[in-house]
C-alpha cells in the first residue's frame, strides 16, 4: 500500500498577525537567508500574494520566484515586500553591550 503524501504550505497555520510577526521575526534573527525568504513567502502567500505583490511594486509571478526555495530576493524586492507586510527592518548590535 502506497502512502499518499500531501503538499504542506505553513501559510495554512499563520492566519494571525501575531503569529506571522513571531516567524518573522524568529527567521530574521538566525541571519539564514533562504529561512528568511521563505518566512517572508509563507507570510505573503497567507496575506495574500496578489496584493503583496502590487503594493510591493513587483508582479505575482516575480514575487513567486523570487521567495522560492530557488530564489535570492533583491533588497528592494525585500524592502517592498516588508512594506507591504506593515514591517520594516532595524539595525541592531548582534551582541548586547554589556
Amino acid at each position: 500500500m502506497a502512502i499518499e503524501i500531501l503538499p504542506y504550505d505553513g501559510s495554512e497555520y499563520f492566519e494571525d498577525e501575531a503569529g506571522q510577526l513571531e516567524l518573522l521575526a524568529e527567521a530574521f534573527e538566525t541571519g539564514d537567508a533562504a529561512l528568511i525568504s521563505h518566512a517572508l513567502g509563507v507570510v505573503a502567500r497567507a496575506r495574500g500574494m496578489t496584493s503583496i505583490a502590487r503594493d510591493a511594486g513587483v508582479t505575482r509571478e516575480a514575487l513567486y520566484k523570487a521567495l522560492s526555495d530557488k530564489g535570492d530576493p533583491k533588497l528592494s524586492t525585500l524592502l517592498g515586500v516588508m512594506k507591504a507586510l506593515g514591517v520594516r527592518l532595524a539595525a541592531q548590535p548582534a551582541v548586547p553591550a554589556e
